[in-house]
Order: C-alpha cells, then structure tokens, then sequence
C-alpha cells in the first residue's frame, strides 16, 4: 500500500532537510567546543579575534559554497549536487575531529561550512520544487526543525561529554566527530529521492517530469488532474522561460527578478540582526553575564534548543495557515520587544546590581526570543527567497540570498565576542532596534506568497506595487491554486474529448 502524496512527499522533503542537521548540529556545538580545555590546550591562543575567526570561519566556507552548489544542481541535478555537499562536508568534519593546531582546525571548519553552504541553497531548493502548493510552506520549513534538532543532538552529546570527561580530549573531539553521521545517507542514499520535475523540465526530459511529478503528487496516476495542471503550469512557464537569456543577467537584468533577489538577501541579513547566533555562538558568556556557572550555562543552552524545536513545530504546522507576512513581521515586533527587556535585564548586572530573580527573568525572556524566532523567523528566511523565484533563475539567485545570510552570519560571530568583551549589555541594543526595524521592512515591502504556485510568482509581483501597504491584495487561501489546477486540467480535459466527440460525428456524417 503506497503512502499519501504528501506524507510521502514530505518525507522526501525530511529526507533533504537532514542536510540542515549539519548545521544546526554546528551552530549547536561550537559553543561546548569553546570552552573544552583540552580544545584550548590544542589550539594555543586565547586571543578573542583568533576563537571569534575559528567560529565564524565556518559561515566564510558557507558563503564560498552558495555559488558552486546552485551551479552543480543546474547543470547535474538538484540530487546530485547534494550528494556532493555532503561529500565536501564529511571532508571538513575530519578535519576538524583529528585536529593538532588551530590551522587544521581552521581548514576543517571552512571546508565543513563550504559543504554546510552547499546544502543550505539545495535543501529548500529541492524542496520548493517538489511541494505541492498548498504546504510548499511546511515543507520548507522543515529546513529550520532539522537545525533544531541537529542543535538538540550536538548540545545534549557535548554536555554529557562535558561532564563525564571534562578534561580530555574527548570532551570535543567526540562531538565533532559525531556531526558527520547525518552526512553519510545524504552521500549514499540521495539517488533514491525522486528528482525535482521542475528540472527535468528545464532539461527538456517532459515524459521523466511527469512521472515524478505523478510519483509525488498522485500515487504515480499520471492523469491525475491535479497533476496534469501542475504539469502543464509548468511546462507553459518553462517554455516561456526558454526564449530568454539564462545567464546571470536574467537576474540584474530583470527589474523583477533583481526586487526579488533583494527581497531574498534583506530577509536572510535581517535574521542574523535578530541577535540568533550572538546567543548560540556565545551562550556560555551571555548566560554568564548575569550570574549563571560555565556548567549551568551550558545546560540552559541544551534546554532552550529544546524550547526552539517547539517553535519550528508551530511553524510547520502554522505557516502556510498564517502566511508569511503576519509571522515575519508580529515576530520581529516581538523579538526588538524581548531584546529590550534583555538589555535592561542585563545592565543592571553590568552595573553592580542584579540578583538571583532577575537572572532567571533573563533566561526566560531569552527563551520567549528563541521561541519566536524559531516559529516565525528562522523558517521563513528558507520558505520565502526560493518560492519567490521562477525556475530559470531560483538556484542562481537563492545562492545569492544564501550568500547573504552566510556573510551576515560570518559578521556577527566574528565580532560578537569583541563586542561582548568590550560593550557588553550595550552590544543587546543592536538586536533591540533591528527587531522593530525588521518588522516596518517586511510591512511595507514584502507581499504574502501563500498558496500561489511557483509559476505564477513572476506574474505576481510584476503587478503587486513595491508598496504593499498601498494596494489591496488578492486574498489567495492555502489550497486554492490546487483546486484551480485541478478544475483547469479538468476542463481542458472536457474540451478535448468534446473536440473528439464532433469530429467523430462529422466523419460519420
């Protein structure tokens, strides 16, 4: 008995996402690695722009990866190219394992970042490709709930080692070593997934389209309506497509195609100026800033990864109900709101006061944050930069948007720990003005895109105004352009067979 279409859909989806785990797993354990003592014995440096490098080095691998990755899965294949990011990353996850100097350590987290980069334009790229329209966004959003849990996975193991051999080696070596597990069935398996049909298309094989498309919407019934007029969606717009000029011009070329390629880096930057990875790079100092041990710090760590699974749950289960819009801006609000608190929280430590009570209020305002983020932010900065893009160009230019946020998130964990060292409680204000600043941005300038269909993205914002506050729009319902799919090819059908019918009965007349 075959599974549902979109159970079995969305576990291709889960199947690619694991390609997330690598780098929630990264951001999760870096933190523990840090303070290992054996690790700072091996490394030999305590200069704080050397460690801040070593943590941000990993981003600088994943904004050199962006490109490649977007050309390999045009040229070979969406399937092939993750094959080879995770290829790429086990390469960077032995590196960093048998480490003996910070300069290997260096080489390992850079090239486990390039593969890392790789996979964070694949995933949700393949991903959007093979959804139908109506959970394009759930499924997406699995991309976010991976790094949960590959952030759970690294904090837990790194804990535990932490306390049973806290001076050995082991202590870091075994939590790097463990990253690269999730990579072996990317590597292996990845054959196995069906291939994204938008890309059989644009390769010209339409017979192989069809069928995986039927493969993954219809229980492999090629006559399936709803399939049929997916099918012929696509093909309309890929042969449309194919008159015009493929190169990297169709993107700066194009005054759409360049809005929504600025539309995809202003989103993915303004993530990391939310003040996420400043927390998770750095907890062991935040967490100490206001009185909490090394040893507790680490632990509320390993709890709040827990807290942000439970966010990205509520987004797979909310977001193509609430749209992208309302999450995008009512989180930023609500992420500037608990930084402010955070701020004032932490000054009062800054400045001699400070008790017991307000430490607690910190953590569990940062929990409030963490939460947000991870059911209204973190996801849809993978759910909206490839939805919006039409086939010619979404790897090429979601590489780009990647780009943005590997550089912005290079920036932040390389000057987060000056920042600390040197600004403290004043370094929070950042995060405070860019959280209300974030949410003016994304009212004004971005329209929901829940429920339209890939193909007719270009469409739709050609003739949606920059403005959005300024014009009405369309109120389009999570499957409504499944529905009209399915009754389109349904009437094309009625048609055909009517022209069938009439010209049978001339022949016979």
């Amino acid at each position: 008995m075959s599974l549902p279409p979109k159970i079995y859909t969305f576990l291709c989806a889960c199947f690619a996402a694991m390609g997330a785990s690598l780098f929630g797993y990264d951001l999760g354990v870096i933190s523990y690695v840090l303070v290992a003592p054996d690790f700072l014995a091996t490394i030999k440096t305590n200069d704080s722009n050397y460690i801040g490098f070593i943590v941000s080095s990993m981003l600088l691998g994943a904004f050199v990866g962006s490109i490649p990755a977007s050309l390999i899965a045009d040229r070979f294949s969406r399937r092939t190219a993750i094959t080879v990011a995770g290829v790429v990353f086990l390469l960077g996850g032995i590196l960093q394992t048998a480490a003996m100097n910070k300069q290997t350590m260096l080489a390992g987290r850079f090239f486990a970042g390039v593969g890392i980069g790789m996979l964070g334009l694949l995933a949700p790229l393949y991903q959007s490709e093979i959804a139908h329209p109506s959970v394009r966004g759930m499924l997406t959003a699995t991309f976010q709930f991976f790094i949960g849990i590959g952030a759970i996975v690294a904090g837990w193991i790194a804990y535990g080692v932490a306390q049973t051999h806290p001076n050995e080696a082991m202590a870091w070596r075994l939590p790097l070593g463990f990253q690269m597990l999730p990579a072996v069935p990317l590597v292996l398996m990845t054959f196995l997934l069906p291939e994204s049909p938008r890309w059989l298309m644009i390769q010209g094989r339409h017979q192989e389209a069809l069928t995986t498309l039927a493969r993954l919407h219809a229980r492999g019934n090629e006559n399936d309506s709803l399939v049929q007029g997916e099918y012929q969606a696509m093909r309309s717009k890929v042969e449309e497509e194919a008159n015009t000029d493929q190169s990297w011009r169709l993107i700066f070329g194009d005054r759409t195609n360049l809005r929504k390629t600025m539309y995809g880096i202003i989103l993915q930057f303004s993530v990391q100026m939310t003040g996420v990875s400043a927390i998770q790079y750095y907890a062991p100092t935040v967490y100490a800033s206001v009185g909490f041990s090394n040893h507790t710090s680490l632990l509320i760590n390993s709890i709040n990864n827990v807290n942000g699974l439970l966010g990205e749950v509520a987004c797979i289960l909310f977001v193509d109900k609430l749209g992208r819009r309302f999450p995008l801006i009512w989180g930023n609000i609500l992420a500037g709101s608990c930084f402010a608190v955070a701020t004032a929280l932490a000054k009062n430590f800054a400045t001699g006061g400070g008790n017991r009570g307000q430490g607690i209020g910190f953590v569990a305002v940062l929990f409030v944050y963490n939460f947000v983020f991870s059911a209204c932010i973190g996801p849809l900065s993978w759910i909206y930069p490839v939805e919006i893009m039409n086939t010619a160009i979404r790897a090429k230019a979601t590489a780009l948007t990647s780009m943005a946020a590997w550089i912005a998130n290079f920036m932040i964990g390389q000057v987060s720990k000056t920042a600390f060292d040197n600004i403290g409680w004043r370094y929070y204000l950042v995060f405070t003005v860019c959280g209300f600043t974030n949410a003016l941005t994304f009212y004004l300038l971005f329209p929901e895109t829940r429920g339209r269909t890939l193909e007719e993205m270009d469409n739709y914002f050609r003739d949606t105004h920059w403005l959005v506050p300024a014009v009405k729009q369309e109120h389009i319902g999570a499957r409504d352009r499944e529905v009209q799919l399915a009754q389109g090819a349904h009437e094309r059908d009625n048609a055909y067979s009517s022209e069938k019918e009439l010209a049978a009965h001339q022949e016979t007349v």
